[in-house]
């Protein structure tokens, strides 16, 4: 066996425990560089926040560890197929590869199964089940637009 199949071995065993101790089945190990940055179990009951799924937990914990918001170049390894959250936070910090353990499918008959998100989220905004719009926002005299404002502080604060 190699590292591969010890790290997600490694979020599985994540898992079980966090079952026992009354959680989902959900681990997560974070790998740079074949080095484990962080890792996570689902703690939604435990923290009653519904954006503490396992994978987000170890990425929370990673970006604190290394002082930085991203993680160019890791692997995530997960116990589940990733949710629409959570690979979305990967992709937006720079995941280089995401294993996971059990699919949608294999969660399905469990009720733990994400396919029916990514299959909403797949939909035009005009028709998802949530009602999503764009409206303009006030303006304020003599403010330049959130966009602009934040690009003008950037260039002045990273001379």
């Amino acid at each position: 066996m190699g590292l591969d199949q010890d790290f997600l071995d490694h979020a599985v065993r994540l898992a079980r425990e966090n079952v026992a101790r009354g959680g989902r089945p959900f681990g997560a190990v974070l790998v740079e560089r074949g080095r484990v940055i962080a890792t996570g179990v689902n703690e939604i009951f435990r923290t009653n926040d519904p954006s503490a799924h396992a994978e987000l937990q170890a990425i929370r914990s990673a970006c604190a560890a290394l002082g930085r918001p991203r993680l160019d170049g890791c692997v995530m390894y997960a116990s589940g197929q990733p949710c629409p959250m959570c690979l979305a936070a990967m992709h937006m910090t720079g995941f280089a590869e995401v294993v996971f353990a059990y699919s949608n499918a294999e969660a399905d008959p469990f009720g733990l199964s994400t396919a029916r998100t990514y299959a909403e989220m797949a939909k035009p905004l005009a028709e998802q089940a949530i009602a999503i719009r764009q409206q303009a926002p006030s303006t304020i005299e003599g403010e330049p637009p959130l966009y602009e404002a934040w690009r003008t502080h950037q260039a002045t604060t990273l001379r």
